[in-house]
């Protein structure tokens, strides 16, 4: 049987979901993609606006329905509460860090006075005005390409993206600039995939579990936990980041942040945990967050 892969049809979301494609073929499990169009493909409102899950929700329903076999996700669109219709594997992450594309190759400091800076994510912009109040920051949609071109046409000086989107698709070399995590953080499980299909698929779910990375889903799983007892949205000015150490790599530390809007205020709060009981640590951080205000701040 051929597996059908539900997923966008951007440019990235197709390269995302062909890379599964090929680890199947390699695991010797026949695959093909399914193009869904979501209503955040058609609407190019910001999300925050149309709506959090607006690109996971249509995959889902195809996937339930059973047009498709398999949907490929972003993780980081994944709303955070666990849905008992599906079996969820977490394939290998790609780099989560953020990257600045700017014109003549300039890096975030570089920029002049009031350079005008594309992006929507509430969480780029919070942590943008903290390092460079007098940057213009315009909202942004669209592809990569599309982001990208309103560099090179000159409508703007900068856009930021995930790094994760950019090496995908092979074009990390238009980077100007990635950023270290302490200097901006990146959203909770940004560059991880999230591979769904139906929980009573059990011929499924044998060739997904193949592909299933246990160091990404336990560092996602964290992280996003974080954001869950936040009962903060994908939208929401909240970033997370985890690295996994130890002897056998089994310690784990999570920070997080929370950021007003206007750069003028963040909570940041670091904790070191079993990498086993990535649920536990994320607790933690975000109880920590919240006793210092985070919710003044959301």
């Amino acid at each position: 049987m051929t597996l059908k892969i539900g997923t966008r049809g951007s440019k990235l979301a197709t390269t995302q979901a062909g890379h599964m494609r090929d680890q199947l073929k390699y695991f010797g499990r026949d695959a093909e993609l399914h193009i869904v169009t979501t209503p955040g493909d058609l609407n190019m409102s910001p999300v925050e606006r149309i709506g959090v899950g607006v690109f996971t929700q249509a995959l889902r329903d195809v996937l339930e329905k059973g047009e498709c076999d398999i949907a490929v996700h972003s993780m980081k669109d994944l709303p955070t509460a666990a849905d008992p219709r599906f079996h969820l594997v977490v394939p290998t992450r790609a780099d989560s860090r953020e990257a600045l594309i700017a014109r003549d190759g300039l890096t975030l400091s570089e920029l002049p006075e009031g350079a005008k800076v594309g992006t929507s994510a509430p969480r780029r912009v919070s942590q943008l005005r903290a390092l460079r109040p007098d940057l213009e920051i315009l909202p942004l949609r669209g592809n990569i390409d599309t982001r990208m071109g309103k560099v090179t046409s000159g409508e703007l000086d900068a856009v930021m993206l995930a790094y994760a989107g950019l090496t995908r698709v092979g074009m990390q070399d238009r980077a100007t600039e990635v950023f270290d995590p302490d200097v901006i953080m990146p959203a909770p499980a940004q560059g991880a995939l999230a591979i769904e299909c139906r929980a009573d698929d059990t011929e499924t779910i044998r060739a997904l579990n193949m592909l299933m990375h246990a160091d990404t889903y336990v560092s996602a799983i964290a992280e996003r936990t974080v954001l869950n007892r936040l009962e903060a949205g994908c939208t929401a000015p909240v970033a997370a980041h985890t690295t996994l150490g130890g002897y056998s790599g089994d310690t784990m530390t999570l920070t997080a942040g929370v950021f007003a809007l206007d750069g003028s205020r963040q909570l940041v709060f670091t904790a070191e945990g079993d990498g086993a009981r990535p649920e536990e640590l994320g607790e933690l951080v975000a109880a920590q967050l919240i006793s210092e205000g985070a919710a003044e701040l959301l």
